[in-house]
């Protein structure tokens, strides 16, 4: 079997497919990659912030109920498997762009999976902030507003840095399963030669490739979240 499988003809072939197709499969991975994690970090710190700041005791305390309904929906939407999930927004994704297939098909229900988590990784970074900083900007006279942009965001910054990271590299792997429903990339690539016609080393090199840009997303957001750190600066 290995012999088939490293064939003079079957290596041929794979490295054909390689040279012509993966460089825009790449391309097209880290486009979805980056503006759908981009769009969920436009909804999902704003949410972040509203659940800590709209708690009981937060800097601008919300009514319970809405405070609830918010805690519910991102909970109802992290737990819906990705894949029930695009088939689930198939309605919203054809009124916004037209097809359920596609690259830019699969923005959508990326940006919807996302979102919620990343309002969860926000909530848990805020909650680092010193509560005696929070404390002392208030008796200082500043608005919420003010303690929201100016002390909190700011003070979390690294974390903030660091879950974010966390979160394009869970999204690389939902662009990846978006294959199974004509998605783009990578994962499209895998299925429809490593699944259907069963040319194992075109998944093996999806893979490769796929595993290779979790660590470069990894590598440049923990660059980044040390560059932020004033308390290593200090040192």
């Amino acid at each position: 079997m290995l012999e088939q499988f490293f064939a003079q003809d079957v290596l041929q072939e794979a490295w054909d497919i390689i040279r012509t197709q993966f460089p825009l499969a790449i391309w097209e991975t880290v486009y979805v990659t980056i503006l759908s994690t981009a769009f969920a970090i436009v909804l999902g710190l704003p949410l972040g912030v509203i659940l800590v700041v709209g708690e009981k005791g937060g800097v601008r305390p919300l009514p319970a109920g809405l405070m609830r309904t918010l805690n519910v929906i991102v909970n109802l939407l992290r737990s819906v498997p990705f894949l029930i999930l695009m088939v689930l927004v198939f309605p919203l994704t054809r009124l916004l762009v037209g097809t359920v297939v596609g690259t830019v098909a699969s923005i959508v229900p990326l940006v919807i999976a996302a979102f919620p988590f990343i309002a969860r990784l926000a909530e848990g970074s805020l909650r680092e902030v010193n509560p005696n900083t929070i404390e002392m900007a208030q008796s200082l006279g500043a608005s919420p507003l003010q303690i929201i942009t100016r002390v909190m965001l700011p003070e979390s910054v690294p974390s903030l840095i660091s879950n974010a990271t966390i979160a394009i590299t869970t999204i690389l792997g939902y662009s990846a399963m978006s294959g199974i429903i004509g998605g783009g990339g990578l994962g499209k690539i895998a299925m429809n030669y490593g699944y259907y016609r069963y040319k194992y080393l075109i998944m093996v090199a999806a893979v490769v490739l796929l595993i290779l840009l979790v660590q470069l997303f990894q590598s440049l957001g923990t660059r980044f979240a040390v560059k932020s750190d004033k308390r290593l600066k200090n040192k």
